[in-house]
C-alpha cells in the first residue's frame, strides 16, 4: 500500500483487471468486469462505476502526472459515464468502451517513461 511507483503500478493494474477483465462470457472470449456489472444498476451503478474509474485518476495524480493527462483520463471516465446513462444501449456499450483500460494505458506509458524500474517483463 505504498506510494512508490511500483506499488501504484500494481494497484492500478489490479484495479483495471477487476473493473474490466474479471469474468469471461461463457462460450465466447469476451471479458468483462465489475464496471459492466455495476453499470446495470440504474443511476447508482453509474455513480459507483464512475467513482471506481476516478480512483485510477486519483492514483495518477499522486504519481505527479501532467494535468493534460489527468484531464484526458477524467474525460475517458466521463464519456464512459455518459454512455452508461443511456438505458440498455449504454450497458451494451460498456462491454466495448473500456475507459479504465484506456486510463491504465496512459498510466503505464507515464510510468515506463519516468519510472522504468517499474516495468515488469511477463514471460
Amino acid at each position: 500500500m505504498g506510494t512508490d511507483p511500483v506499488s501504484v503500478r500494481r494497484r492500478v493494474e489490479a484495479m483495471e483487471r477487476v473493473l474490466e477483465r474479471s469474468f469471461t462470457l461463457p462460450g465466447t472470449n469476451q471479458q468483462f468486469g465489475l464496471d459492466a456489472l455495476v453499470g446495470l444498476v440504474p443511476v447508482a451503478g453509474d455513480v459507483i462505476s464512475a467513482a471506481m474509474g476516478l480512483y485510477l485518476v486519483w492514483e495518477a495524480r499522486n504519481l505527479g502526472m501532467p494535468k493534460w493527462q489527468l484531464a484526458r483520463m477524467t474525460a475517458n471516465v466521463g464519456f464512459d459515464s455518459l454512455l452508461g446513462v443511456v438505458p440498455l444501449a449504454g450497458d451494451l456499450l460498456d462491454f466495448f468502451y473500456r475507459s479504465n483500460s484506456r486510463n491504465l494505458k496512459i498510466i503505464r506509458k507515464h510510468l515506463d517513461k519516468h519510472h522504468p524500474e517499474t516495468r515488469v517483463i511477463d514471460v
